[in-house]
This record gives C-alpha cells, sequence and structure tokens, in this order.
C-alpha cells in the first residue's frame, strides 16, 4: 500500500521552467552521448535524479546569506560564522572547509594511505575508492551480508560486518590497515543507515587496533533521523544529540555538504581533537584548496553552508525528505517493482538485476535501465553496480558488483509529487517491456572514476 505523501513544510516562490523532449528526441540525444549521461546536457532532461549532490534548493535564508557572504581572503566573518555552527553541531575542535566532498578525501588520503596499506569500508563511494587507489592503497568494503538481499527489510542494512572486520585486520595485519571509513548513510548499499550500536561497536574495534576512523558523513541528518525511529533509546532524543554523538566514536570526518546540508558548493574535514594531525592537513588544505579560512570557496558559500548545516537537522524537513523517498517505495511495492529494501534517504535503487535479469553484468544492467528510463520520460539516473565499480586496479578485469542498482537520487525540496508520480510510472511501463532493454559495452574508459567519462554502445 502506497504511503500518504507527506507535504512539504515549505511554499515555492520561485520557480524554473523545464521541458520534455519527445521520445524521438531523447533517443537521438542518448546516442549522441555516447550512452553516458553524464554527457547529456541537462535542458535535455526532464527530471534529474542523476545525484542530490549540490542539486538542492536552498532556503530564503541561505539566499540572503549569500548576499551576506564575506569575501576576504583571509579571516572573514563567514568563515567563522561556519566554524562556530560545524563545532557545535559536531562537538570537533577542528574544522577545515574544502570545495567539496572529494577535496576532503584528497586531503586527509594521502596522509594515512599509502603503498601496502589498506582501506576498509562499509562501503566505499566512487571518489572515497579512487582516492583511496590513487593514495597507493586498495580499498576493501566490509557491509553486512543483509544489504547482498535487495527485498530483505531490515533497518539498518548499511551497517558493517564487524565479525569480517576484524578478521581482515587479523589477515592484513592492523599495521597495514591506515584507515576504516564508515560511510553514513552507506550510499552504495542504496542509502541504507547505519546504526548507533554499529557505528559503537566499529569504533572500539579500531581502538582495540589502534587504527584510525574516519566517518563520510555526506548523509549524516539522514542517518541520523533513521536511528531515531529505528533504533531503541533514540525516539525521545533530538537529531543534534544523535549526531554529536555518532560523531563522537570517529577521529576524523570528510564530507560532501552539496547533500545534507543542502548547498550548490562545499564540504567540510573535521578532526576531533588532534591537533598535530590538523597541521598537518591545514598545511596539505593551502596546496590544493586554498587558504584555510575559504577552502576553495566563495564567502558566499560559506555563509549559506553556516545555515544550511542547520536546517538540515530540522526534524520537520527531514521527515518531509525521507516521506518523499518513502511514497515512491509505496508505488514500487504495489507495481512489484524490487528496489533496495527498505528505502534509503537520499533515493530509490532499483533493483536492475531483478528487473533484467537477462542482461549479465559485464554488460551493465544497471546503465541499461538508466538509459531506458531517459528514454522512456525523459529522466536521468545513474548505475551503482559493476558499470560503475570499474576494473580490477591490479588486473584490468571487470569486477562484478555486489548490487546492479539504478539509483533514482531525489534532490531535496526541488520535486513534487506529480514529479515522483511520473518516475514511478515510467518504471512501470519499463517493467511491462523489460525483455526488450539490451545490454551495453564500453567502447572507450579512462583509468579512474570510468563512469564520469566512458563511451558505450548498445548490444543489438
Amino acid at each position: 500500500m502506497t504511503k500518504e505523501y507527506v507535504a512539504e513544510p515549505f511554499r515555492i516562490k520561485m520557480v524554473e521552467p523545464i521541458k520534455m523532449l519527445t521520445r524521438e528526441e531523447r533517443e537521438e540525444k542518448i546516442a549522441e552521448a555516447d550512452y553516458n549521461l553524464f554527457n547529456l546536457k541537462s535542458e535535455d532532461v526532464y527530471i534529474d535524479l542523476l545525484t542530490d549532490s549540490g542539486t538542492n534548493a536552498m532556503s530564503q535564508e541561505q539566499w540572503a546569506g549569500v548576499m551576506r557572504g564575506d569575501e576576504a581572503y583571509a579571516g572573514g566573518s563567514s568563515y567563522f560564522k561556519l566554524l562556530e555552527t560545524a563545532r557545535d553541531i559536531f562537538a570537533y575542535q577542528y574544522i577545515q572547509p574544502v570545495h567539496q566532498g572529494r577535496a576532503a578525501e584528497k586531503v586527509l588520503f594521502p596522509v594515512l594511505l599509502g603503498d601496502g596499506k589498506y582501506s576498509i569500508s562499509n562501503m566505499h563511494f566512487d571518489t572515497t575508492r579512487a582516492h583511496v587507489e590513487l593514495a597507493g592503497a586498495r580499498a576493501i568494503d566490509c557491509v553486512v551480508e543483509e544489504a547482498s538481499e535487495p527485498e530483505l527489510r531490515v533497518p539498518f542494512k548499511g551497517n558493517m560486518d564487524t565479525s569480517k572486520l576484524e578478521k581482515l585486520i587479523n589477515k592484513y595485519g592492523s599495521e597495514n590497515i591506515g584507515v576504516v571509513v564508515m560511510t553514513i548513510t552507506n550510499n552504495s548499499a542504496g542509502g541504507q543507515p547505519v546504526s548507533m550500536e554499529n557505528i559503537k561497536e566499529t569504533a572500539e574495534i579500531c581502538h582495540k587496533y589502534n587504527i584510525h576512523l574516519n566517518i563520510d558523513a555526506a548523509r549524516y541528518a539522514e542517518n541520523a533521523y533513521f536511528i531515531k525511529q529505528r533504533e531503541e533509546g533514540y525516539a525521545d532524543k533530538s537529531i543534534k544529540e544523535i549526531v554529536s554523538e555518532m560523531f563522537s566514536y570517529a577521529e576524523t570526518f570528510t564530507m560532501s555538504a552539496k547533500k545534507d546540508t543542502i548547498v550548490n558548493m562545499g564540504g567540510l574535514l573535521g578532526v576531533k581533537d588532534d591537533e598535530e594531525l590538523f597541521q598537518i592537513l591545514k598545511a596539505r588544505t593551502i596546496s590544493n584548496e586554498g587558504f584555510i579560512t575559504y577552502g576553495g570557496l566563495a564567502g558566499r558559500d560559506l555563509e549559506s553552508l553556516a545555515i544550511g548545516l542547520k536546517e538540515g537537522i530540522d526534524e520537520n524537513y527531514l521527515e518531509y525528505r525521507i516521506g518523499q523517498i518513502e511514497y515512491l517505495a509505496g508505488r514500487l511495492d504495489e507495481a512489484g517493482i524490487a528496489y533496495q529494501s527498505p528505502a534509503g534517504g537520499h533515493g530509490i535503487f532499483v533493483d536492475a538485476k531483478d528487473m533484467l535479469p537477462h542482461i549479465p553484468y559485464y554488460e551493465f544492467p544497471g546503465q541499461a535501465l538508466a538509459i531506458e528510463l531517459y528514454k522512456e520520460a525523459g529522466i536521468r539516473t545513474c548505475d551503482i553496480g559493476s558499470y560503475m565499480l570499474g576494473n580490477n586496479p591490479d588486473t584490468g578485469e571487470q569486477l562484478e558488483a555486489d548490487f546492479e542498482f539504478t539509483r533514482l537520487a531525489i534532490p531535496r525540496r526541488v520535486y513534487t509529487q506529480a514529479h515522483i508520480d511520473v518516475m514511478a510510472d515510467a518504471l512501470i511501463s519499463i517493467k511491462e517491456r523489460a525483455d526488450e532493454v539490451e545490454g551495453y559495452q564500453i567502447t572507450w574508459e579512462p583509468d579512474i572514476l570510468r563512469h564520469f567519462q566512458a563511451s558505450l554502445k548498445p548490444l543489438v
């Protein structure tokens, strides 16, 4: 049964016109883009679900903050507002702004990793895995087994498999594990949340073996909301109290603020209390991002980020945000369309392997379904599967992902119930003719993060 739609806790006071091309035009556009949805022009997309990163609608307070931004090169007032807000929410002593999440990884990971080192995570997302490999290390995923069963409904499918984690530490040697990364929510596993108990248990293992624990915090507020809703003992705690406890278990965090902080550009790097480490990271920030008090951002970005940190943990907003995803999930349940369930925080991860069982992993069912969604209704999504995972960095062989998902990432405060219904209707239509959808092969690819640039062609 479809869940009742949660009404928007805001009014719309500005609109951006969008257009719908004909199916023939869309087929022509995706062919011109070499069947890579990243190559499409945004003006040729009707509903853009490629990512929820930087695609969100800022509030009137954030836009007012843009006008108040202090553009001083050093020591701007907007920087100090951001510091005050971030320290209050995360309870970390040291906060460094950067231009986005991958910049935080670029600054931190080479300090912790190198040749012969390993990073273990509940699941590395694409840029995180890339920065591990660029630092000379290797990435190992360690998510709980329940995550591999999309139709299994358990509350915290993003959890770290702590038993496997300890076995991996003993296998490779604790001295060779440069970092353990806890991704909240677990994006590659379908936007699935991580429980407080699991974060705490992971931290205890890291402490036991003297291993650095870092939180990939892009969707920390959504994760906190799930803890409040699903974990015993947290129903009466505020989102801010839950956030503070989550972060207390780690030494550092890296954050793309383009998600739960509801800004179009920005990121944060946090260090709990290690001044020596922070001094190293400050120097690397200056080399890679710009002076420490702007970190690659304009003052207006710092100002809107400080405001967005507060708006992103508002419980009324989070109820609406998660409610949108649950409404779409209900429509798919009624149609018998499989997805990573229960619904995650920032979107729906449709099980393309289930919908297109005739397409093997090396012909990329997640990408095939994403292309079909664009042809069907002008909806741009992306693959979270073997196409995104890429090749083994040592052998060059195509890796088989644990999942073959097509991710519908819903931007925050952007689309309405009518748009959500268009998404559901398009998937239902494709399901009815699923056996007609073909697979794809890559005709050109770069060495790193290939899915952003690769060229493909249909297998007919």
